[in-house]
Parts: C-alpha cells; sequence; structure tokens
C-alpha cells in the first residue's frame, strides 16, 4: 500500500482525494494545507487521514509517505517540488506544471538530480472519451492524424489566485490550454515536435478581474507540417465545453467530455451540479462521477502503478515541460503578432 501525502485542500486538492479513493493499492496517510482546519475540513470529508499538516516539509518528513501529490496553486509548485525532492519522495504534480518554461525546466532538474519518480498529472488524457478515441487512433482506425480542433471553455476559474496573472503565471491560455496542448501531442505522436506556434489572446469580458487574457486561440504546428488548433475561454456560461474534433485520412472523430446522459429541467435547486455550472435552476446537465469522467482518477491509478512497478508514467515532468515552453512561444506570439518557434531548455 502506498501512502500518500497531498499538498493542497482547494478545488483540485479535493477532487484528487476523491480520485485517489479509486486507487487500490494507494491511500492518502497525510494532507496539508496552509490554513490547519482547512486540511482538518478535507480529511473529515475523505477521511480516514491520519495527520494534518500545515508545514510542506514536516509532510515530506512524515516515514509513512511514499508518493507526494500537489494540488497547489502555480506560484508553489517549484518549492513543492524542491522540499518533496529533498525527501527523496516520489512526487506528482498538478497542471500546468509551472507558470513558465524556465521554471518547469528547474522542476524537471529538480527531480532528475535527486533520482526521484515523477508523474505529470495532466487528466485530460486519461478521461475515458480521449483514451478512447486514442486507442482507435493507434488501431489504425482513422488512418493518420492530419490536423485536431480542441476546445475547453467556462466562464472562468474556482480559486482567486488564477485570476492574478502575474502570480499565476498567465490566463486562460495556461489554465486550460495545457491541457489541449497535451492532448495534440498525445494523439498524434510524441515522436513529432510542435516546432512553431501562432495565437491570439485578449480580455474580453473580465478586466475588472484579470490582466491576464480570457479568450485565447493558439495554432500548433508539427514539424511534418501537421496542424492542431486550441480555444480556450473564460468567458462563457452554462457550464463546462471540452471537446476535441480529430481529422485523420481515413476518417473523424470527436469527443466531448463534458456531454452526459443525465439532463432536464428543474425549478427547485438540487445542489451541486458539475463543476462551474453558474446555474442550478432551469435546463442543467449533471455530469455524474465528475473526478472519473475528466480522468483524474485514472491518472492517479497510472501513477500509483507505474511507481510500483518503477516505471516511468505517461506523463513525467518533461512532458509538463515541453508544454510550458510551447505556451510560452504562444504567449510571444500574441504580443509579436507572428509565429513564433517552440524552445526547449537554452534553444
Amino acid at each position: 500500500m502506498i501512502g500518500i501525502g497531498l499538498l493542497g485542500s482547494g478545488f483540485i486538492g479535493d477532487t484528487y482525494a476523491d480520485a485517489l479513493r479509486d486507487t487500490r493499492d494507494a491511500t492518502i496517510v497525510a494532507n496539508y494545507s496552509r490554513d490547519l482546519a482547512r486540511a482538518k475540513e478535507l480529511a473529515d470529508k475523505w477521511g480516514p487521514i491520519a495527520r494534518q499538516y500545515d508545514d510542506m516539509a514536516a509532510l515530506c518528513a512524515d516515514p509513512a509517505v511514499d508518493m507526494v501529490v500537489i494540488g497547489l496553486p502555480n506560484e508553489v509548485h517549484v518549492e513543492a517540488v524542491r522540499i518533496a525532492a529533498a525527501a527523496g519522495k516520489a512526487i506528482v504534480c498538478t497542471k500546468p506544471l509551472a507558470r513558465t518554461g524556465a521554471e518547469s525546466r528547474e522542476i524537471l532538474r529538480i527531480a532528475e538530480e535527486a533520482g526521484v519518480w515523477h508523474g505529470y498529472a495532466e487528466s485530460s488524457v486519461f478521461s475515458p472519451n480521449l483514451a478512447k478515441a486514442h486507442q482507435m487512433i493507434a488501431s489504425g482506425a482513422i488512418g493518420r492524424v492530419l490536423t485536431m480542433r480542441a476546445r475547453e471553455a467556462h466562464s472562468g476559474p474556482h480559486a482567486p489566485h488564477f485570476w492574478d496573472a502575474e502570480t499565476a503565471g498567465g490566463g486562460a491560455l495556461l489554465d486550460m490550454g495545457c491541457h489541449t496542448v497535451e492532448s495534440a501531442r498525445h494523439l498524434f505522436g510524441k515522436d513529432t515536435p510542435i516546432t512553431e506556434v501562432f495565437a491570439w489572446g485578449a480580455t474580453l469580458a473580465h478586466a475588472d478581474k484579470t490582466t491576464g487574457e480570457d479568450t485565447a486561440v493558439a495554432m500548433l504546428k508539427f514539424a511534418d507540417g501537421r496542424m492542431a488548433t486550441v480555444e480556450s475561454s473564460w468567458i462563457e456560461k452554462g457550464g463546462m465545453q471540452l471537446r476535441h474534433e480529430i481529422v485523420g485520412t481515413e476518417g473523424r472523430l470527436v469527443t466531448d467530455t463534458s456531454s452526459t446522459p443525465v439532463w432536464g429541467f428543474i425549478q427547485n435547486s438540487a445542489g451541486y451540479l458539475v463543476e462551474k455550472a453558474d446555474a442550478d435552476t432551469g435546463w442543467v446537465y449533471p455530469v455524474p462521477e465528475e473526478a472519473r469522467a475528466y480522468g483524474f482518477s485514472q491518472e492517479m491509478r497510472h501513477f500509483v502503478d507505474c511507481f510500483i512497478k518503477g516505471v516511468p508514467p505517461l506523463e513525467t515532468f518533461h512532458d509538463g515541460h515541453v508544454v510550458n515552453c510551447i505556451l510560452d512561444a504562444c504567449y510571444r506570439s500574441m504580443k509579436s503578432g507572428v509565429w513564433e518557434p517552440v524552445r526547449l531548455d537554452d534553444q
């Protein structure tokens, strides 16, 4: 049984705690929050969890903790990875890995020099819909993938720290584009790199909340000329949109992770329905088992299984670093108005 130390008690920490209940060979033995009362609230909700901490180093030093799962704001990732690596723990870090390519490279360097196992928690590639599409593509069902269009949209993030573009590192593109950029790499094949990008972004509806973009579109050109387009939005009401349209030489596939078999019209609130629903009466589209529908449970099972076997997972800090470098190029393109090259490390 792998002992998990969970860092964070916000929305993503709560989601990871839910997801880890589906992981047969792991259990949360300790959890952390800057506010100890919030750590205890999470433990009461998802427990029993033996110990709560308000000090990251103390949690990472806990001998019962084998793997540290980081569900903290972007600006804390480097510090959290450094502390966990110094304690010799395996590390799983939420998306985006960092705020910039340079920061993500530092995270990768820390993990590699410490020799610790690491996983990048990019849930989209583990979602059942996208996993099935990937399986069909790998079987040759639609021939060679030529283009992809992906869209993730909702009315804005839960956590206030994401609205602070300077602290978070960016706006909607960093927050949500990291998902669709990595799904493009996953579906096209990581052996063909994304080499150039062209992007547009603007603050259309939330200038009172953020200096970052609340709407963005990016075109990702692969080394062989194939193309993916990703759209990220914080301005759309009515709940989550998460859709992929994949075109191949022999067919096409469409996935819609936000679609649900449960929908209806209600006049009285039924409580929580779905992430970022915006309204809890009228026409509603609740998503059953969100942690599973969005791939959080599947990724945690995968990480624990790979750690037990001593093999790298599907998504590592290297993948998170590549995504950050691609997003850096997108932000440069937003400013320059031209295609920008993707620069990895010191390129």
